[in-house]
């Protein structure tokens, strides 16, 4: 799988400069789970009770609920299912790093598929996760708010990584 770089610092497209950096922290994350043991994915260091399993499942659940259910309003099988009844982050006990970080990528294609037939200020359709004219966000807004869960939760991962094995981030 190819593995993307941080954007070119004179990209100039609006709707480019947030895929490319969706791309870039889709990455980021795949590199702050690599060579990290079965134990340190499944278990947590924190007090909050996350894993890093669950932090990628997290943002998987998260890009589709945006994207596919919310801008596009396609009905998805179990929107909300990277939570459990407590709103608490799970991870199905079978999956492996390498799974989930195939289907982060997956995501990402999907997204760039939607995006690419819109235009950053097309409202989001309703009927998926929004019900009404008045809560559909532009796709800019949809795109910004992803980016921003990707790059908060890296950070996240950079924090876990350091304590697991000492391995800074970037």
């Amino acid at each position: 799988m190819d593995f993307a770089a941080e954007p070119s610092h004179t990209l100039a497209d609006p709707k480019e400069l947030l895929l490319g950096y969706l791309d870039y922290y889709r990455t980021a994350i795949g590199r702050k789970l690599d060579g990290m043991p079965d134990d340190e994915l499944r278990n947590s260091r924190l007090p909050s009770g996350w894993t890093p399993l669950e932090l990628v499942n997290h943002l998987l659940h998260m890009e589709r609920r945006w994207l596919r259910w919310g801008f596009t309003a396609e009905q998805v099988d179990a929107p909300w299912g990277d939570a459990d009844e407590h709103d608490r982050w799970v991870a199905p006990p079978e999956t492996t790093a390498a799974e989930l970080i195939t289907a982060l990528h997956e995501g990402g294609e999907q997204t760039r598929t939607i995006a690419g037939s819109a235009d950053l200020a097309d409202l989001a359709a309703v009927g998926g996760r929004f019900q009404s004219d008045k809560e559909r966000p532009t796709l800019a807004q949809i795109l910004f708010h992803v980016l921003q869960e990707y790059a908060r939760h890296a950070g996240h991962l950079d924090i876990v990584r350091e304590l697991a094995d000492g391995r800074l981030g970037e």
